[in-house]
Formats: C-alpha cells, structure tokens, sequence
C-alpha cells in the first residue's frame, strides 16, 4: 500500500510538471505565465520628446513568460538615422523570467508609495511593471534619479529602491549571473506600427541631396488619430502586408519621404512587439 502511494505521489508531480511545461512559460508562485505573457517591462516615456514618440519608442526592458528579453538597442549617431529603431531580443531561462518577477515585487512595484515631485520641469516618467497573480502591477516614477536633493529622506528612498531594481533589469549579466543571457540579436517583428506627419524640410536637410519619395506598401497614410493624441495618426499591418512594409522600412531613413494618397509623409515606425498588433497597443504610453 505505501508503495501504491508513494507511485501515485510521483505520478501526480509528473503530470503537474509536465503541464506547467506545456504552456512555454515561466512560473512564479501560484503564476504561470503563457510564452507571450508580458512579465517584467521598464519604460521611460514622456519630457520633452516629439509627441510621435510618445506611442513609438521601444521600452527600455521588456521580459516575457518564455524568457525573451526585447530591448531598445544601440542608436547609430549618423542624420538621417536608420527608419527603423535597432529593436533586440535576449533569451533567459523561464526560471530566470520569475526571478525577475519576484524581485519587481520585492522592491514594491504596484504598491502605494510616497516617491514625491522633484523640482524639474519636463522631465520623464519611468514606468515599471510586473504581472503577478492580481493582474499588472504598475508604478510609474517621475524624473527618477533626477533633481532628489529637495525631497525628504523617506522619498528618496523609495526612488533608490526602484532605481535599484530598474539598474538590475537593464543590466542583466550582471544581476542573473554569467551565461544567463544569450547574445543580442534583430529582434524579428511580426508587424509594424507606422506614425505619419506631413513631410517638410527641416534645418537639417540643409546641405544633403533631397531624396526621391518612395511610394509606400501599407495602409493609405496618415491613419486613424489616437483618442488622446489627435495630432498622431497611426496605420498598423501583420502580416505579408506588415513584411513588405518592414523591408521598405529597411532600406529607408528617417527623413525618407513616403507617398501616399498623392502626399509625401514622414513616418516613424514601431515593430510590434509581442502580444501587440494594432496602434491601440502603443496608446498605453504617456
């Protein structure tokens, strides 16, 4: 009879393992997160940047249930830069992916804190978040690591322990160990996201040979307006149709002028990372 027990206690373990490896992704306590699940994400967004890009820049650090790291890569100091941002992708391990978790939640992301308001006009806001069994947990700190100095010692405190954890996440070699992290490579779009504003010359320009217009392979230019932001217009495709307009994207630059609907636009592109597929997916970001 103990025998019989202790053959059917290995083989509840047994299927339990093997459905938690079935779904592809991490576990961190009672969660279990699904390959494409956003599990960990640092973003800094807003200050004085073009409102396009209050929709389009790549967050800093976004980590996934099946271990993918996506990054905003390196930016090649030349005008015009490249059109598309240097999006990269890193591998951890699923274990590693609740490590990150975990510590989110350790360094209190999500709970109510008093970070206070340095005196800096226009400065960013960094947004971290971490999915937990409640759902994202989410705590957004402006200009973090900037201006501190007027703050009292209890809000200082609870920004360095954020800036402690955002350090950690954006320098993982260091916080996961030696071999943790693969090397980085092009992160491989599904999509693309595209914000048109009608093209003019800029001061730039001056000096550089005018290039000739491309014509442009998507949805006609500029788009539906954000509900929040009527002066960004936005087109999105997946697809073959989202292909073609990434290896358009490829070839072109930043000050590249597209035509479209008999105008020429310049567009910022933003590869669709996973779980997103339309310009709504962007509208988070403020």
């Amino acid at each position: 009879m103990t025998q019989l027990r202790v053959l059917a206690a290995t083989l509840v373990l047994l299927v339990a393992g093997c459905a938690a490896e079935s779904t592809g992704g991490a576990t961190s306590g009672s969660v279990s997160y699904g390959p494409d699940d956003l599990v960990v994400r640092v973003d800094v967004s807003g200050g004085l940047v073009p409102v396009a890009m209050t929709v389009t820049e790549v967050p800093a650090l976004s980590v996934y249930g099946d271990g993918r790291v996506v990054t905003n890569g390196p930016v090649i100091e030349i005008f015009p830069g490249p059109a598309l941002p240097n999006v990269q992708v890193q591998q951890i391990s699923t274990a590693d992916v609740a490590k990150l978790a975990d510590r989110a939640v350790d360094a209190g992301v999500g709970k109510q804190a008093d970070f206070g308001m340095p005196n800096v006009a226009d400065a960013p806001t960094t947004h971290v978040m971490v999915r937990t069994a409640a759902g994202e947990q989410v705590t957004d700190v402006p200009a973090l690591g900037i201006g501190e100095e007027s703050l009292n010692n209890s809000q200082r405190a609870a920004r360095q322990r954020i800036q402690r954890l955002v350090e950690a996440l954006t320098d993982l070699p260091s916080t996961l160990g030696k071999g943790a992290v693969s090397e980085s490579k092009a992160f491989p779009a599904a999509g693309v996201a595209a914000v048109a504003v009608q093209w003019a010359e800029m001061g730039g320009d001056q000096g550089m040979q005018p290039q000739a217009p491309v014509a442009w392979p998507g949805p006609a230019l500029p788009g539906e307006a954000f509900a929040d932001r009527p002066s960004v217009h936005c087109v999105s495709a997946t697809g073959e149709q989202g292909k073609q307009i990434l290896a358009a994207a490829g070839k072109a630059n930043s000050r590249t002028p597209w035509l479209s609907a008999g105008s020429s636009w310049q567009v910022t592109f933003r590869p669709f990372l996973p779980g997103e597929s339309t310009c709504a997916d962007l509208a988070h970001r403020s």
